[in-house]
């Protein structure tokens, strides 16, 4: 293993990464999950969400997130016993009450009842209250592909962002999420709102590097490249005032349909002072609902839009052009044969987190 490299946002070089399989990932993340009083099979389906996002790179999400996770437990604000409840509204709405657990147990409970009830009418709704974080809404859309169906994962988020022509933060970098079952490659969107996620910032703060200079502003409202000062200042929304508004969408469907936090008052997943009280909001859809020919002719229809899109003429300098959520695709094939890359600063505090509860550290590859 390499030794501890600098967190200075000027240093140009890059930490060397150390290896983990995806089995010893999920293995670490459920040994101090239940280290920290989360049952087993609830330990299970967070571990798998975690992992899916490194195995898909998107770090920001990943294993990583786990100390602050167990952070927000130890100060008594996210409960890792909780279960939550679904209530069913009609046959196709479902409200679940997260009762402060994880947001991953939440959103899988919603998007499985979506499922069950797209299956039968076509299509399943689900509003999910009083819940928290839950990490990459990408693995919330696969559960929904790996069913057959499209899909649509909203959530809102803590204050980052100003709305348009504001100077405080209010919105949340929300994610935007959707998926459609495809032949050669599933549609996969999930993004930010804002020109960057905030998770990037925090990768970039634990490794010790610089931001790009279009991400973010400091509390001065001047753009930085150091990403301490971005978090103390504000996100920078995509788009201008058009990702601003996709921000106030996603607190429209999360937060003020829900009967959870809003406008301003979720908790973020690094505040450990009070309950976050996100809110989630979750659509499966029948793909064959409008099409003679069933299932087969959407996938032959996105086939064809699959093959329009990366076959198109491509414009001076660009080698490739990408469908949708086919990046992650691929390195998640390669990850899983080589191995999840980290630094040494993060293998570090994850395992000062099974220290504290006395379970092994994490298994590195050699």
């Amino acid at each position: 293993m390499s030794t501890t490299t600098s967190h200075d946002p000027s240093s140009s070089s890059t930490p060397p990464k150390i290896l983990i399989s995806p089995s010893s990932a999920q293995a670490f993340i459920e040994s101090v999950l239940t280290g920290n009083g989360v049952p087993a099979a609830n330990a299970t389906i967070i571990a798998k969400a975690l992992v899916l996002a490194d195995l898909r790179g998107v770090d920001t999400h990943g294993m990583n997130r786990i100390p602050s996770y167990m952070e927000r437990i130890r100060q008594g604000v996210l409960d890792p016993k909780a279960q939550p409840e679904l209530k069913q509204i009609t046959p196709v709405v479902a409200q679940i009450d997260g009762k402060n657990s994880f947001g991953f147990l939440g959103a899988s409970l919603g998007m499985k009842s979506c499922i069950e009830a797209a299956k039968i009418y076509g299509i399943g709704m689900a509003s999910i209250k009083h819940s928290n974080h839950f990490g990459m809404a990408a693995w919330i859309v696969q559960q929904a592909l790996d069913a057959g169906l499209m899909s649509l994962v909203f959530t809102n988020s803590s204050p980052a962002l100003p709305v348009w022509g504001g100077k405080e933060k209010l919105m949340g970098v929300s994610p935007i999420a959707c998926g459609a079952p495809g032949a050669e490659k599933d549609f996969i969107l999930d993004m930010a709102p804002s020109v960057a996620a905030r998770g990037k910032i925090y990768k970039a703060l634990r490794r010790g590097e610089k931001i790009p200079s279009d991400w973010a502003l400091d509390k001065e409202g001047n753009r930085t490249e150091d990403p301490a000062r971005a978090l103390e200042g504000v996100m920078l929304p995509m788009g201008g005032p058009k990702g601003s508004a996709l921000s106030v969408m996603m607190d429209v469907f999360s937060g003020v349909l829900s009967g959870s936090a809003f406008a301003g008052g979720v908790a973020g997943p690094y505040d450990a002072t009070r309950a976050a009280d996100v809110g989630h909001f979750l659509v499966a859809i029948r793909p064959d609902l409008f099409l003679d020919g069933g299932v087969e002719k959407f996938r032959e229809r996105m086939g064809i839009l699959y093959q329009r899109v990366v076959g198109c003429e491509k414009m001076a300098g660009v080698e490739r052009i990408w469908f949708p959520g086919e990046i992650e695709m691929d390195a998640a094939e390669e990850r899983r044969k080589s191995g999840i890359p980290y630094v040494q600063a993060e293998v570090e505090a994850l395992n000062k987190e099974a220290e504290k509860v006395g379970v092994p550290h994490i298994q590195v590859m050699s």
